[in-house]
């Protein structure tokens, strides 16, 4: 049989329970007295079926990997992929390390990916007659041809009929041994089953796929496109833009542009770090109440975890009208002119925080607003927030004791024991007061 057909050789052996032996000898009558267990030191794989035969293991043969290019696949490494058909894919890769210790250079195995090392065991069990990482037999003799399908219809259960309705035939080889071959029903069942691709192929295609027009075109309808309107002019009819919602809060609120036609509603950003003292979970008891408890309290599991609030406060030296504040940690999909109603943004210090922001450099930016730092009693303020000027104001809170302020007191007794905390929150609200009081378009 050609060297070619080595892997056909090997499928037809399988079916037939006679699977090749590892041999030093590459003389049919002396294979057997030459046989070793190690591929390390095997030279020749000796077949006893259909006629004795010995091929080397450095054979090239019709299967193709991409790993790490598309090159054939020689005998040892198809020979090793089969007998590791029943490892895990680290085992079979530590056993492949191993192996190549011993094999020279040039000899070494070539592991298959995931997906390739399936489809060659399934080919080569007769579960499948199709694979595309085979390529097929070209200028070998008919009978040759005719001889192997007739092993692979063997192997695949289609060349006898089903016995007994239990899944399995049984039949006489040429030898005359019984072989136990799957049932042509079940053969059936294997040949539907959908192949397993990889990313570039699943989407039924052999190129890659560019989708970004999709992406583009659904900005449109989404309302992505910062400050865009549909038509992709700037301000002609366009939906109000929305917040970015989070995985698990459900859809964005729209920022309401205004109360009413006089006076647009202000607006205070949070800082989106984790390290922050105050964040969405915690900044409406705070601000409101003024009760400081930690972002992460079992307390404020029941609490609204959206990623827009709304705080309503009187600043008596602006007017004896109430302010509806909107929070908001994140500036994505603002308006142009959302950042004209800016008046505070809460910092932890940290430079990231302004990367979408309109303002990007601290110094630029909290000369348009007002900043505020709010840090634990006790430790040192950040040099960052330190050297961006007066216009950052720091206050701080105390220490959060769970024994003391913890789940098992009261309410009550927590604000009785916190009551600094309402004088920090006097503050930071005096603070922004005296801003928009500068500012002049929030005056009476």
């Amino acid at each position: 049989m050609a060297s070619s057909d080595a892997l056909q050789l090997l499928k037809s052996s399988i079916a037939t329970s006679r699977p090749p032996i590892p041999t030093t000898s590459s003389d049919p009558s002396t294979a057997e007295d030459n046989r070793t267990e190690s591929l390390a030191d095997a030279t020749h794989l000796y077949f006893t079926y259909p006629s004795a035969q010995c091929l080397p293991l450095d054979t090239k043969t019709r299967f193709t990997s991409q790993n790490p290019d598309t090159t054939q696949v020689d005998l040892r490494s198809i020979f090793f992929a089969w007998l590791q058909k029943d490892v895990t894919v680290s085992e079979y890769f530590a056993s492949a390390g191993e192996l190549d210790k011993k094999l020279p250079e040039g000899q070494k195995i070539r592991c298959l990916i995931f997906v390739e090392r399936l489809d060659l065991i399934t080919w080569l069990e007769g579960a499948s007659d199709e694979s595309e990482h085979i390529k097929p037999i070209e200028g070998t003799a008919a009978g040759t041809v005719e001889a192997a399908d007739r092993a692979a219809d063997v192997a695949g259960g289609t060349a006898v009929p089903t016995v007994g309705g239990s899944g399995v035939g049984v039949t006489q080889t040429a030898g005359g041994r019984p072989v136990k071959v799957i049932d042509a029903r079940l053969q059936a069942i294997y040949n539907g089953e959908r192949r397993i691709g990889d990313h570039n192929s699943v989407l039924r295609g052999v190129k890659p796929t560019d989708f970004s027009h999709v992406r583009k075109h659904a900005e449109t309808f989404l309302g992505r496109r910062k400050g865009m309107a549909p038509s992709g002019k700037p301000g002609q009819g366009g939906r109000p833009a929305q917040l970015a919602s989070r995985p698990a809060t459900g859809p964005s609120k729209p920022i309401p542009s205004a109360v009413s036609s006089k006076r647009s509603d202000p607006i205070i950003l949070l800082s989106p770090s984790a390290s922050s003292l105050l964040r969405m979970s915690n900044i409406k008891t705070f601000l409101d109440t003024g009760l400081y408890v930690p972002p992460d309290h079992p307390t404020l599991s029941t609490q609204t975890t959206a990623n827009l609030l709304h705080i309503t406060r009187t600043l008596h030296s602006l007017s004896e009208k109430p302010f509806r504040f909107i929070l908001v940690d994140s500036p994505e999909h603002f308006k142009p002119d959302y950042w004209s109603r800016v008046v505070a943004v809460f910092t932890t210090g940290q430079v990231w925080q302004f990367r979408g922001y309109k303002w990007r450099t601290p110094q630029e930016l909290f000369g348009h607003v007002v900043g505020v730092y709010v840090g634990e009693k006790g430790l040192p303020i950040p040099a960052e927030v330190k050297g961006w000027g007066s216009s950052v104001k720091t206050f701080t809170v105390e220490r959060w004791d769970e024994r003391a302020h913890g789940g098992d007191v009261d309410q009550e007794t927590r604000v009785s024991r916190r009551w600094r905390d309402r004088e920090t929150v006097e503050e930071v609200w005096r603070a922004i007061e005296a801003y928009m009081r500068g500012r002049g378009e929030w005056r009476r």
